[in-house]
């Protein structure tokens, strides 16, 4: 026999004739008020632990969902934090969205994520969509933007929304327009001098850096413009390869074989934009009998797991993926709950050594 809280649910379902259960129907059948059932819904940590229950039960029970764009229209400000990112199927953009989801869930935030393939202009079209829902605050990545996007940002900033650029940290000069926002990750320009630096320090002198093929990807760019200064400093030979678009296991099979094509001085050491495109490259390799990092050391930048799977293992640059979320999830619940301001962060990452760069290594 149906419970009388349940039986009275269903009356009241009945009556109204469109079987929608309402934030009152949750509040009786926990036996709270509708007040205290709205609160935990908008920030669940504010609701004692034996209340929350009860509310989790009644949820459970009623099948309630809560009509977001009526809190919208009651606010005016949502529980919704846009978040911008270059690529939804690449495993490091995915991690920092689960770093974000992690921090924030508890609080009571939600993301709405969207791709911008990379494009400033496709971040601009998605910054003006994602700007109708009125978030509580903007996350991008990068530092680069259009002209368009760039001033939304800054007016959004400047009404008080927290606005963090993920995946960077290039402090701008003091008093610069970019000085306002908030900058969680790591400088890129310093990874690919490191690049550069472990592959001279193992003797190379004709290096290459093979870059994205992607022409937006401003951030592997720097790395290469970065890498290309450590090594003529250095006095070594360097040049900057483009990989082909598409798939970037191909494209690293490809540039491997026009390398070994190109004459008389071959490249030693070749860095690429990222770990697929290394690991084209290094399945190439082992299919000519080019042995690595004998003949060839390679080095990869991402980490990714398949990286420690192959022979020679893949040396490569490991990064704070998760941690970029968690961070900027921090910083924003700062700005958000306690009106403390956003802080900058550069995080580590670390150079992996393993077998493609040095013998016996990994």
């Amino acid at each position: 026999m149906p419970s009388t809280k349940n039986s009275a649910i269903s009356t009241r379902q009945a009556r109204r004739g469109h079987g929608r259960v309402t934030l009152q129907d949750v509040a009786e059948a926990a036996g709270v008020t509708s007040i205290t059932v709205s609160r935990f819904l908008r920030e669940p940590v504010m609701v004692a632990e034996d209340t929350a229950a009860r509310i989790r039960s009644a949820l459970a029970a009623t099948g309630y969902v809560p009509n977001k764009q009526a809190g919208l229209l009651a606010s005016g400000v949502g529980n919704i934090v846009a978040v911008l990112l270059p690529n939804l199927s690449n495993s490091i953009f995915a991690e920092t969205a689960q770093g974000l989801s992690d921090g924030l869930q508890d609080a009571g935030y939600e993301l709405l994520i969207a791709s911008t393939s990379y494009s400033l202009e496709r971040e601009e079209q998605l910054l003006r969509a994602l700007l109708g829902w009125h978030p509580a605050a903007v996350v991008v990545t990068g530092r680069r933007h259009s002209p368009a996007t760039l001033k939304l940002l800054v007016g959004l900033k400047a009404a008080g929304t927290p606005v963090i650029e993920i995946w960077d940290h290039h402090p701008p000069a003091p008093g610069t327009q970019r000085a306002r926002f908030t900058q969680i990750g790591f400088s890129h320009d310093e990874v690919g001098r490191a690049m550069a630096a472990h592959l001279l320090a193992a003797g190379h002198r004709r290096l290459a850096y093979v870059d994205s093929g992607v022409a937006e990807d401003y951030r592997a760019h720097e790395r290469g413009l970065a890498f290309m200064a450590a090594a003529r400093d250095a006095g070594a030979l360097a040049t900057v390869i483009a990989s082909p678009a598409g798939d970037a296991f191909d494209a690293g099979r490809q540039v491997l074989g026009d390398a070994v094509r190109a004459g008389a001085a071959p490249i030693t050491a070749m860095a690429f934009a990222n770990d697929h495109l290394a690991c084209g490259a290094l399945l190439e390799a082992t299919r000519r009998h080019i042995a690595v990092p004998g003949q060839l050391a390679l080095l990869g930048f991402g980490d990714f797991a398949i990286a420690r799977q192959l022979s020679p293992a893949l040396s490569s640059v490991s990064l704070p993926r998760h941690a970029i979320g968690t961070q900027t999830a921090r910083s924003l619940l700062d700005a958000l709950k306690l009106s403390r301001p956003a802080v900058s962060a550069s995080l580590p990452w670390a150079l992996i050594v393993r077998g493609s760069t040095q013998p016996g290594a990994g």
